[in-house]
């Protein structure tokens, strides 16, 4: 039997971008003593407070099907949650609840594009974004973010292809580059997309994650609420990356017509874990400070560790729990570089490759361990650098 191309095609024929990491991970299940490194999942797991709400939830009854947008109460709480962080009136109506993030990316690109149509992103990017987009039936092309820019796309180069495209999809804080977008660059974007009539789909899974400069949604810009849709999650702000709940911000009639889409794909989210999440975002702020602080923490340490040398070079880590290293200088490219580390040193990295051509020979390093193990392993990865560049 025949496959569809859609399905066959979503990772373009080639690799998915995830070699390095699956076989870190056959290594550890070997009992290999890997320095896991390559997927942002937090090492504290999900607060026990969420999981006992969520038990509670359970056994007091939102075990049955659930309001197929999200139920009134959580998306009550995500919009109060977005109207006083961004200052944009928001309303449970400009909400929709959804499964996690990536399903929230596939369901806003299912809103603005249509089959064959053209839908912009940035590279480098998340290593899902070109098959969500290939997977709603559009062409995935990259606009690229360039490592002399520190990877602050230049919308310039957006203007210049976006006449005839649908959509343009943006993550800030950034994943894999740990940058934030500037106030220029969000309003040059911003620019574009009312010049050429794009959609602006807004990837902001990590924008309790800042450590220096301004996150700015693209929504608090004149001219964008109607044109942007922005995706949420519960995964990084609150570690609760296996409970796969989100949401969508939007327009009303985008979210009305969204709210369609759910009730003929995923039927709405569990009840006991949208009242988990409801639970965890009435914890307020501090809580989110908490479960952030560690990798606030890290990130200055590698930084810290980098110093007085020059064969790794950090990209100005805004945000996020990443550091993307330049290893240029060794010589290798990103893929080659962390194979070498994996092999050699027992450390998972994630090349640079697997985020786009434009993060090539660099590295992303998750700062998801502890302190000391973190350490260790930038001591070994900035040794095989040295020892590479000399």
């Amino acid at each position: 039997m025949q496959l569809s191309r859609r399905i066959t095609g979503l990772t373009a024929g080639g690799s998915d971008g995830w070699d390095v990491y699956y076989r870190a991970k056959d290594m550890l299940a070997a009992g290999e003593p890997v320095i896991q490194l390559t997927i942002g999942e937090h090492d504290i797991g999900t607060d026990r407070k969420i999981i006992d709400a969520m038990h509670a939830a359970a056994l007091e009854g939102h075990v049955g099907y659930s309001m197929f947008n999200g139920n009134l109460n959580l998306r009550e709480a995500v919009a109060a949650r977005v109207a006083t962080r961004t200052g944009v009136p928001t309303t449970p109506e400009n909400v929709l609840v959804v499964p996690g993030g990536q399903a929230g990316l596939f369901a806003a690109h299912h809103a603005a594009c249509d089959e064959g149509d053209t839908a912009l992103y940035i590279d480098p990017y998340y290593a899902t974004y070109p098959g969500t987009i290939r997977g709603v039936g559009a062409k995935a092309q990259p606009i690229f973010a360039r490592p002399d820019r520190n990877f602050q796309p230049d919308p310039a180069e957006i203007a210049a292809v976006a006449p005839g495209a649908k959509s343009l999809l943006i993550n800030t804080p950034n994943n894999p580059s740990g940058v934030i977008y500037t106030r220029e660059t969000m309003e040059g974007i911003a620019g574009a997309c009312q010049d050429h009539d794009l959609w602006l789909i807004s990837d902001e899974v990590y924008e309790s994650m800042i450590w220096q400069g301004e996150h700015i949604s693209p929504r608090t810009l004149p001219g964008m609420a109607e044109r942007t849709l922005v995706v949420g999650s519960m995964s990084k702000s609150h570690a609760m990356t296996g409970s796969r709940i989100g949401w969508i911000v939007g327009p009303e009639e985008a979210i009305e017509h969204l709210g369609n889409l759910s009730t003929h794909t995923t039927y709405g989210v569990a009840g006991f874990v949208q009242e988990a999440a409801t639970f965890a975002l009435g914890m307020g702020e501090a809580f989110e400070t908490e479960v952030s602080d560690p990798f606030r923490r890290r990130r200055d340490l590698v930084i810290d560790m980098l110093e007085g040398q020059t064969a790794v070079r950090a990209i100005p880590a805004d945000g996020g729990m990443f550091v993307m290293l330049d290893v240029r200088a060794t010589g290798l490219s990103g893929e080659e570089f962390a194979d070498r580390l994996l092999t050699e040193h027992l450390v998972g990295v994630m090349p640079g490759e697997s985020f786009g051509q434009a993060a090539a020979g660099h590295i992303r390093v998750a700062l998801t361990v502890d302190d000391d193990r973190l350490a260790g392993a930038i001591g070994l990865l900035i040794e095989l650098a040295t020892e590479l560049a000399a």
